[in-house]
């Protein structure tokens, strides 16, 4: 976003205040909405605002911009919120959920730059190793698209079950019933950790592990964020396409890799989060890569 500042030129009186209205109007749609007291603002919406957020917010006001946090109750409202233009910015998902938001609408969402990629993790309240879990135990998984499929793989690398065919996006029709030791129960993702005491184990996704204060160490088995086949579960920074070269949402990617708000999501993470430094450009061509997987396997 330009500079408030700029070249005063002296105008007759009469002049200089429309002048001055019409580059305050300027200034303050060119990035969302704002005032004059609170200078640019923009909206940002998530499902995981803690105080790792309060530390952002506090850096991006240091930098002149005002974020305006709208905490989604559930993973389905923020992208939808996104594209009717109710916020400016989203940060709450990784690349295969965007993919599958966009292909399911039609949409364009874009990534414009990298947070984390957090391991997906299966927690028991009833087995203490992988191999304590019985023959026909039950999981809970979440049973949203993306992350259902993430949990079968997850499942699957643990040695729980055997997923037939080689799908991108397998949903437990996929599973190999005869070769597998237990069965799953798809839950809303909010559900997967108040399940754990009725069943053998659940997929929980980081987001609900705080909420329930599971310890994420605590896990019998997690992916490996590492691995390049965790690619599509980079977590990202998304607006609309139109607008991913507005300098002021490419300065809040900046702005989350500050130190301070680097340290602070460590600590809500517990150290379990890893951090993940890829251009927007490269990040386009991930979901372009995901959504055409998406749509071979629809």
């Amino acid at each position: 976003m330009a500079s408030n500042s700029g070249v005063q030129v002296k105008f007759r009186r009469v002049l200089a205040i429309p002048v001055l209205m019409a580059t305050a109007a300027l200034t303050l749609t060119a990035c969302g909405s704002g005032d004059a007291e609170s200078g640019t603002v923009v909206r940002i919406g998530t499902t995981d605002k803690d105080k790792a957020w309060d530390v952002f917010e506090e850096k991006a006001k240091e930098q002149g911009i005002t974020l305006k946090i709208t905490n989604f109750s559930d993973y389905q409202q923020p992208n939808a919120a996104l594209s009717q233009k109710q916020i400016d910015v989203n940060l709450f998902q990784h690349l295969q959920f965007l993919g599958q938001y966009n292909v399911a609408s039609s949409d364009t969402l874009t990534p414009i730059g990298s947070t984390y990629i957090v391991p997906l993790g299966l927690y028991s309240k009833k087995h203490k190793a992988v191999a304590d879990i019985p023959q026909g135990g039950e999981i809970a998984i979440p049973n949203d698209p993306t992350n259902q499929a993430r949990a079968l793989f997850v499942l699957q690398a643990a040695g729980l079950l055997k997923l037939s065919g080689t799908s991108a996006q397998p949903t437990p029709a996929d599973i190999d019933k005869g070769a597998s030791k237990v069965k799953v129960t798809p839950v809303d993702a909010a559900q997967t950790a108040l399940s754990l005491a009725s069943v053998d184990g659940s997929v929980i996704n980081n987001t609900f592990l705080e909420r329930s204060g599971i310890d994420p160490h605590s896990a019998l088995y997690k992916d490996d964020p590492k691995n390049p086949a965790a690619e599509p579960y980079i977590n990202v920074i998304v607006t609309r396409a139109e607008d991913k070269t507005n300098p002021t949402y490419l300065k809040l990617v900046e702005i989350w890799k500050d130190p301070a708000v680097a340290a602070a999501h460590a600590e809500v993470t517990k150290n379990t989060a890893v951090a993940v430094t890829r251009p927007g450009a490269e990040l386009e061509q991930i979901l372009d890569r995901v959504q055409q997987g998406i749509r071979a396997n629809r």
